[in-house]
């Protein structure tokens, strides 16, 4: 059996595509119009019907709900949130410390709306396990564990060598961190899941309905045009295609490759019994997941972009990316040489120029956006829609300030990213040299990052 490459995702081969929903019927009015139906427009949609069940909620999707990064992603449903440090120093180490506590707690609310909407969505609360397998990547490992602590993540653990082997036998680790604010889960059964809860409050869904602009009180599609006081932007790495987006957030590529289902012997050794989601101090890092079918699922950079802020067709990933995910699966598992992998897919996540998640509603014009969250938007979505709704109805004159409208990526400007060839070069060039940093210190001896890393990442405003 060959390797399936592309049909979306591994996540789809196993629930099956969705049963389309109609396309905008026309001119239309609405209340609020999100634009996107992957996770950050699902939980916007959600959330707001939820506080205003009178609301007129439409919201357009392109493809399907789940079509992008909702549908593809690692199933990593954890407390990282991308700009935390720098939002520490705009607004001051507390204000980040209210940020991290907000994600702290976004982990157990995706899981407690799972359980009230009743959505199967394998979850699996073990935590998350980072992994260093060289003397740099410990000396990294040891920052960042000391650096999650001051934020406030007070009952994470940091292990050596035999702990880490006691919770998954890693070739070559030398310690770890285990944050226990993290989960397991299928992207696909959430989206799904959150796409008929959401038909079931009342919102509107209309699929294969691309919109090619917005504008204030418009969101412009070839159906029609959808008009409503609140416009909502929720397209994260599908955000270049629109009009005068093109250099907002740079559509990142991911790839992901899924085994074969393991058997009782291999899993025997390699532990995992906590079902943790695993990751690593590299910095080409991957990402990985035991599934609830009993296989490993494995992500990574693969090629890192496409020229003009192109996006995958349906998927598809390049095979000399398959065959390095498999090298890195190897390498941690080298019990695991022999066996197949059954799927391998790709997609895209939004990058800020500043890497820096972020919220925003524009009260002048109505126009409101969530994303850039660098890859860690399954959890990070669900709190960027309880923000939007917050913000929302702050504007409409509903309620006051809330928590959550105070936090320090509210609002947050960034700068556009470089024109081409220029955006082109500098994302090759970046992870040509965090490549070849990985590479040199899995054979050095120094506790010492790479010195071209620590420039790329300078450079980069990684």
């Amino acid at each position: 059996m060959s390797t399936v490459n592309g049909g979306i995702s591994f996540w789809y081969a196993q629930e099956g595509a969705p049963a389309p929903r109609e396309p905008l019927p026309g001119d239309i009015t609405a209340d609020v119009c999100i634009v996107g139906g992957g996770y950050t427009g699902l939980w916007t949609a959600y959330y707001l019907k939820k506080a205003v069940p009178f609301l007129n909620i439409t919201v357009l999707e392109a493809k399907f709900c789940g079509y992008g990064a909702s549908g593809r992603n690692g199933g990593w449903l954890y407390n990282g949130i991308a700009g935390r440090d720098r939002y520490a120093k705009l607004h001051g180490h507390e204000a980040a410390v209210r940020l991290q506590h907000a994600m702290n707690a976004t982990v157990t609310e995706v899981v407690d709306v799972c359980e009230q909407e009743k959505i199967d969505a394998d979850l699996h609360q073990g935590g998350v396990l980072e992994v260093a397998l060289s003397p740099s990547q410990l000396a990294r490992l040891k920052a960042f564990h000391a650096a999650e602590v001051d934020f406030g993540e007070t009952d994470r653990e940091l292990y050596g060598a035999r702990e880490t082997a006691e919770r998954i036998r890693v070739a070559g680790a030398v310690g770890s961190s285990w944050s226990p604010h993290g989960a397991r889960l299928h992207p696909v059964k959430l989206v799904q899941g959150l796409a008929d809860a959401v038909e079931a409050l009342g919102v509107t869904i209309h699929e294969s309905t691309p919109v090619t602009e917005i504008k204030p009180k418009h969101a412009l599609t070839p159906y029609g045009t959808v008009r409503a006081p609140y416009v909502l932007r929720c397209t994260e790495g599908f955000t270049a295609s629109l009009a005068g987006q093109r250099r907002t957030w740079l559509p990142m590529n991911s790839s992901m490759i899924a085994t074969e289902p393991l058997s009782d012997e291999q899993w025997a050794s390699i532990g995992w019994d906590g079902r943790e989601t695993l990751g690593d101090m590299a910095h080409a890092y991957m990402y990985a997941q035991r599934t609830a079918d009993g296989r490993i699922a494995l992500g990574g950079r693969g090629v890192p972009y496409r020229f003009g802020s192109k996006t995958d067709n349906d998927g598809r990933t390049q095979p000399q990316t398959i065959e390095a995910l498999r090298e890195i699966l190897v390498r941690f598992f080298p019990q695991l040489a022999g066996v197949r992998v059954d799927h391998a897919w790709s997609g895209v996540l939004g990058v800020p120029r500043d890497w820096c998640a972020t919220v925003t509603l524009d009260r002048s014009t109505g126009l409101g956006w969530a994303g850039g969250y660098v890859g860690s938007g399954v959890a990070t979505a669900n709190l960027a829609a309880r923000t939007l709704r917050d913000l929302i109805q702050q504007d409409s004159g509903q309620s006051g300030p809330t928590d959550l409208t105070a936090l320090p990526w509210v609002n947050h400007k960034v700068r556009k990213w470089e024109p081409e060839p220029l955006r082109w070069l500098g994302v090759q060039t970046m992870y040509a040299a965090f490549r070849g940093a990985d590479r040199r210190e899995a054979t050095g001896h120094t506790a010492r990052t790479d010195r071209v890393a620590v420039v790329a990442n300078r450079l980069s405003g990684r």
